[in-house]
């Protein structure tokens, strides 16, 4: 997974500035769809933490021509309790950061673990891209995270459905290290 670091600030901003414009085209044609079938999902994950799936949003079919699996985690900073529940609510606010990135197909939003982090769960169309939008998206969540806890995973050639049924069903690379990242299985 190599070494994990923000893009330069500038190259981030306009990045996410871009995004943010092309969210807006996207919404206004309806391509943006929020899915329930696995809202409720609770994931775990090879680190022992369980999480539930509180939000999915998807780019028309959600599926990748070039699959990729993407796994971003950190924790908020001064949020707990009734906080979290506040965050998930307003967390829809955040659609317009990540929607209109190039190579953007579907997002499955896991609520706060054992360890209150917080973890997204993409499909993304290119690994290229979908490190692009994983250091372009640290400066945002610097903002309100606790320092050192935003890290991210790519698994190309790795539809996000099959990371998530988990290694035996989904052929899911195995670990090296400790994997925050990889889902066990779903209940």
């Amino acid at each position: 997974m190599g070494e994990q670091r923000p893009l330069a600030r500038g190259e981030a901003w306009r990045a996410v500035a871009a995004c943010f414009l092309t969210t807006f085209a996207l919404l206004s044609r309806h391509r943006v769809h929020l899915p329930e079938e696995r809202v409720g999902r609770r994931l775990g994950f090879a680190d022992g933490t369980t999480a539930p799936v509180y939000r999915e949003t998807r780019l028309g079919s959600g599926l990748a021509k070039d699959p990729c699996t993407l796994v971003v985690t950190f924790r908020l900073r001064l949020v707990r309790g009734s906080g979290h529940a506040l965050f998930r609510r307003e967390s829809l606010l955040n659609t317009p950061l990540f929607v209109g990135f190039p190579g953007f197909t579907s997002k499955l939003w896991l609520a706060h673990d054992e360890h209150d982090r917080y973890r997204g769960v993409y499909e993304w169309d290119g690994a290229g891209r979908a490190d692009h939008y994983a250091r372009s998206l640290w400066r945002v969540l610097a903002l309100v995270s606790v320092p050192g806890s935003i890290r991210y995973a790519v698994l190309p050639g790795v539809r996000r459905d099959d990371v998530v049924a988990g290694p035996r069903q989904g052929g899911v690379p195995e670990p090296t290290a400790a994997a925050w990242w990889r889902p066990t299985a779903g209940t």
